[in-house]
């Protein structure tokens, strides 16, 4: 039986692995390892980039594990490019690339390397079937994942886990919580006809977006009282100005119209606060 759902041979099973790699919601994990890294104020690029595909490893298992559930399991997408042979071999690769990665971590820093990033294969493995069920694990699943990258990428740098990589974890955990209500508003209709849980479904939608915007500005409010107290850079308040602008005019767009400037923002205050601790331009 062939990898691909699409043709048989290597090419096809190339492509159809390949099109798990999505680039828009892979980048801001690996981005959040390398910030954790930057958040202890030096890099070892060796061990950044075991980190770094580590993440990696664990965020492709996602998406071929929800692919999987949603088409071959519960039916729910019209098509899938892997066949069911497929995902579970993209699966025992991909998951023996994440066990070498740790192994490597472990071997170069200690296994508290290893431990702070097992989290994120976790999560990315039983985000489907397990944690998309529950309105509050499917909002919070991703969020928690970059939290966690920021927080690893740190410690296998530092060789522990630093307040200031724990604060900008929450900050991240609760800011794209919210973006994430808003992304999954868009599926509404659909969502609550196969009675899937998302937040927009059980509160309702001006409810969940309030709840949404509501996370965004305290995730927003908290790195301007870090800047202020000292454990964030001063300049860190630029990336509040800069998310906020984006918040402010994504507040009357639409759930998809939102869901893409959002996103987009949140890829600048990332890239803000990297400047703004790299180069501390206001200290």
């Amino acid at each position: 039986m062939p990898i691909s759902r699409r043709g048989s041979g290597p090419e096809p099973a190339l492509r159809a692995l390949l099109s798990q790699v999505h680039p828009v919601f892979m980048l801001p994990p690996l981005a959040a390892s390398l910030f954790g890294g930057v958040l202890a104020g030096g890099v070892d690029p060796a061990v950044a980039g075991l980190h770094v595909t580590a993440v990696f490893a664990a965020v492709y298992t996602a998406h071929v594990k929800d692919g999987y559930v949603d088409f071959h399991v519960r039916g729910e997408d019209d098509d899938h490019p892997l066949t069911e042979r497929g995902c579970r071999a993209a699966l025992a690769g991909v998951s023996l690339l994440f066990a070498a990665c740790l192994a490597g971590l472990w071997a170069a820093v200690g296994p508290g390397a290893a431990l702070v990033t097992l989290p994120t294969w976790l999560i990315g493995f039983h985000h489907a079937p397990q944690l998309d069920m529950n309105p509050v694990t499917a909002t919070t699943g991703y969020p928690l994942g970059i939290a966690v990258a920021i927080v690893g990428g740190h410690y296998v740098q530092a060789g522990a886990v630093g307040p200031t990589a724990l604060a900008f974890g929450v900050v991240f955990l609760v800011l794209l919580s919210g973006v994430k209500v808003i992304d999954d508003a868009q599926d509404y209709d659909y969502d609550r006809s196969i009675h899937k849980r998302t937040v927009a479904v059980v509160l309702g939608r001006e409810r969940a977006r309030t709840l949404a915007f509501l996370l965004m500005a305290t995730a927003l409010i908290a790195v301007a009282a870090f800047a202020v107290a000292e454990p964030f850079p001063p300049s860190s308040v630029l990336a509040v100005l800069a998310f906020g602008a984006v918040a402010l005019a994504a507040r009357r767009a639409d759930p998809e119209l939102a869901t893409m400037l959002l996103v987009r923002g949140s890829y600048v205050f990332l890239a803000v606060l990297v400047a703004a601790v790299w180069f501390e331009p206001l200290g």
